[in-house]
């Protein structure tokens, strides 16, 4: 009987261990399908569905007694049982988001969201950029205003919304819109280049370090973080800035050929206020406002690709964010415009 219990004893411990090993291992297969299937994903919301309910809410909160909140409570689900039945047959505005990085890698989710929108948009469709950002590296904004190219090139109407910044890259992008609406105290302009390094030359030479630095070609490199540069480097680095903003002038000028390029490319920026008076605004008005103007005659979807962050991605778009926040909060302090 010893022998019985002893045996059962270890039976029982050794099932025991067997389920928790099974349940671990279902629980890892588990997480790792959930994270493939939580991949890069398309988010497609019925702002229109939102803005409705919105208003349904508001009109029977105000509602003046029971009698006419009852009342209203059955015209909305008239209304609602109509509209589903005959469905929203209004051509549509679809909004896109673009809030740009010094490197513009946000191309990437804009590129996924213009080929979706492009098997979607129909004849008469229009699209909404809500556009913020103070520019970055050429090739980034140059592949972010081409990607809006497609969308003009599909036949779609553009217009660009601009409620706190578009400069340098972010109003090359917004250039290619047909219509660019902006808050008044919006930011827009800097149509200029500019390039900044450090050199430590100096500094190396004091602590008698020597840098080598071989190249094959005339100007593979111009200028330097630790070489000795000269004038020669310096004037084909200048060249090149110059090129650069020649491209972008003209480019300016094929979008919006009614600026005076004289007046507006020296790398100034203004409030969008002042900006309407140059022809780089159409219309000072905010994102928030043009879509409820829209929203009875058309029908407002939202397009956003989500990308798939891993946990070290995560910890680094916190950290930025944390540091973002600090340098306004040190720019802030010394900033008083108003007293």
């Amino acid at each position: 009987m010893e022998f019985l219990y002893e045996y059962g004893l270890f039976a029982a411990k050794s099932l025991t261990w067997v389920l928790a090993i099974g349940l671990l291992v279902a629980l890892v297969a588990g997480l790792a399908t959930r994270q493939k299937q939580s991949g890069d994903q398309l988010e497609v919301e019925d702002l229109s569905a939102g803005l409705r309910r919105q208003q349904q809410r508001l009109q029977l909160a105000t509602a003046a007694n029971d009698a006419e909140r009852k009342a209203l409570k059955q015209q909305f689900k008239q209304t609602d049982k109509a509209d589903k039945k005959a469905g929203d047959q209004r051509n549509r505005l679809y909004v896109l988001e673009f809030k740009g990085s010094m490197d513009a890698h946000e191309v990437g989710g804009l590129s996924k969201e213009v080929s979706a929108l492009l098997q979607l948009a129909r004849a008469g469709d229009e699209v909404l950029l809500c556009l913020e950002s103070g520019g970055g590296l050429v090739h980034g904004y140059g592949l972010a205003a081409a990607e809006l190219g497609r969308l003009k090139a599909h036949g779609l109407s553009l217009t660009v919304a601009v409620d706190k910044v578009a400069a340098s890259g972010g109003y090359m992008m917004a250039c290619v819109a047909e219509r660019i609406i902006a808050a008044p105290f919006a930011i827009v302009g800097s149509i200029g280049v500019v390039a900044q390094l450090p050199n430590f030359n100096k500094f190396l030479k004091k602590k008698d370090i020597d840098i080598e630095l071989h190249t094959a070609g005339e100007y593979k490199r111009t200028l330097t973080l630790f070489g000795e540069n000269d004038d020669h480097g310096r004037a084909k680095f200048r060249e090149e800035l110059e090129v650069i903003h020649q491209r972008f002038k003209a480019f300016i000028a094929q979008n919006r050929p009614a600026l005076v390029l004289d007046k507006v490319a020296t790398g100034e920026h203004w409030l969008a206020i002042d900006a309407q008076e140059l022809g780089l605004v159409d219309e000072l008005m905010t994102s928030s406002e043009y879509l409820l103007g829209q929203s009875a005659e058309k029908r407002i979807i939202r397009l956003r690709h989500k990308p798939k962050l891993s946990l070290k991605d995560k910890l680094g778009k916190a950290a930025e964010a944390g540091v973002s926040r600090a340098l306004m909060k040190l720019y802030e302090a010394g900033q008083r415009p108003f007293g």
